[in-house]
């Protein structure tokens, strides 16, 4: 508001309880009181709150009634006194209805229409937080997996070319599939819903690591792996404790690729939550992910991105072919001690954590050396002498014990640091 607002008495019930501002498109709970629309929405769908957030009641019904005699007060009030610089607002266009929805749902299932219906799909689910939950409810999840699923079965040789195809931000064409992702993903389906959608049919899960696979449309590639991440987060675990080897194959490529900085996230919060079963471990290596892993770690400013690889590949360095290929690689070790110190201290535990293991398990002569040529060493001395966590410093000084016939009164030790060595 500018200077000449300042002497104007805003009526109470004219402002949000949520918000603190002029509502523009009032709505009222079962419960009696008027909030703002897109911030009651957000309160309840975004968050997750199933309660008024005035009164505190549980509220087992949460149609929003709008209060349309509120609303007209509002502006009007605006238009009196819009001289002193209080803007009118639109009149707020209505919520979509669930029979429209289920219209568009229906329209789409024409060769000729679905491309169009789709797009108002789109903008419809994009609109507001009840769109989504309104599409949710009629079961527009169910037929978008469904055009997933059956690829083959859209965009049929008899529709006309302006209704089959569209493009997207990287100028790809789009079809029915990406349409469908992009919507679904958009949806934030609810717990219930994303286990519906898991529960139904391994099928989608296959559809959705297809989706994955196909290099030109980077979009629907992070909109695939983002679902996937939200599917798994509410999967039983009986139901992902032996997933099969593809999986791990596209996942690790998600992160090859660098489609995404949210793609990558999702793709490590996937194998994150699938690696501590031994066989997904198995599965994750085979799949080339140790490697890629150090890449993505040589490549990252990300401080969120750094942890995150760090977890995972102290994860899979639990088995002896993980520990093989973090060695394989030529900057394994070496990435892994440069992170000590530099990322955050969660992160520079988990460092600590993976050379243990190195150390403990695959440590013979010529890793040891190399872990002295690189400096490993020498950093696990600053790990014993830092304010790290207890255990951090614990596991740096077992490595130092560990090895001390190889390392004390090495050359390549530096001398003020030999009076610091263990006996």
């Amino acid at each position: 508001m500018g200077d000449t607002q300042k002497d104007i008495e805003i009526p109470s019930f004219f402002v949000c309880p949520i918000s603190l501002e002029i509502m523009k498109d009032p709505v009222t709970l079962s419960t009696g009181i008027t909030y703002d629309r897109d911030a009651i929405e957000k309160w309840l769908y975004t968050s997750k709150n199933g309660t008024c957030p005035l009164t505190k009641q549980v509220l087992t019904d949460v149609e929003l009634t709008p209060n349309h005699t509120l609303r007209r007060l509002i502006q009007s009030w605006c238009t009196i006194n819009a001289p002193f610089g209080i803007e009118r607002f639109p009149t707020p266009r209505l919520p979509v209805s669930k029979s429209q929805i289920l219209k568009l749902l229906q329209d789409s299932k024409s060769p000729s229409l679905q491309m169009k219906s789709l797009k108002r799909l789109k903008t419809i689910v994009l609109e507001s937080d009840m769109n989504k939950r309104s599409m949710e409810a009629v079961g527009a999840a169910d037929y978008l997996s469904y055009i997933i699923r059956n690829p083959s079965s859209n965009l049929t040789s008899s529709s006309p070319a302006g209704e089959v195809s569209g493009v997207d931000g990287f100028g790809n064409l789009l079809t029915a599939v990406d349409e469908a992702v992009s919507i679904l993903y958009h949806l934030h389906l609810s717990q219930a819903g994303l286990k519906s959608l898991f529960g139904k049919t391994e099928e989608f899960v296959e559809a959705l690591i297809h989706v994955m696979q196909r290099a030109a449309n980077y979009e629907s590639r992070t909109y695939a792996v983002l679902l996937l991440k939200s599917m798994f987060e509410v999967a039983e675990p009986i139901q992902v404790m032996s997933l099969k080897t593809h999986v791990f194959i596209e996942l690790t490529q998600i992160l090859a690729h660098k489609i995404s900085e949210k793609a990558t996230k999702a793709a490590l919060k996937i194998l994150i939550g699938v690696c501590p079963w031994g066989r997904n471990r198995i599965k994750a290596v085979e799949a080339g992910a140790v490697s890629v892993l150090i890449d993505t770690l040589l490549d990252s400013t990300e401080k969120r991105v750094s942890e995150m690889v760090l977890i995972l590949l102290e994860q899979l360095c639990k088995s002896a072919d993980g520990r093989a290929e973090l060695l394989k690689h030529g900057a394994g070790l070496a990435v892994v001690s440069k992170k000590i110190f530099r990322v955050s201290e969660a992160a520079s535990g988990r460092a600590v954590r993976i050379l243990h293991s190195v150390a403990m398990f695959s440590g013979n002569t010529s890793v040891i050396q190399e872990m002295l040529q690189l400096g490993v060493a020498r950093k696990l001395f600053l790990v014993v002498q830092s304010s790290c966590g207890g255990k951090t410093s614990e596991k740096a000084m077992e490595i130092l014990k560990m090895h001390a016939k190889a390392w004390k009164n090495s050359s390549c030790m530096p001398y003020h640091l030999n009076s610091w060595y263990p006996s």
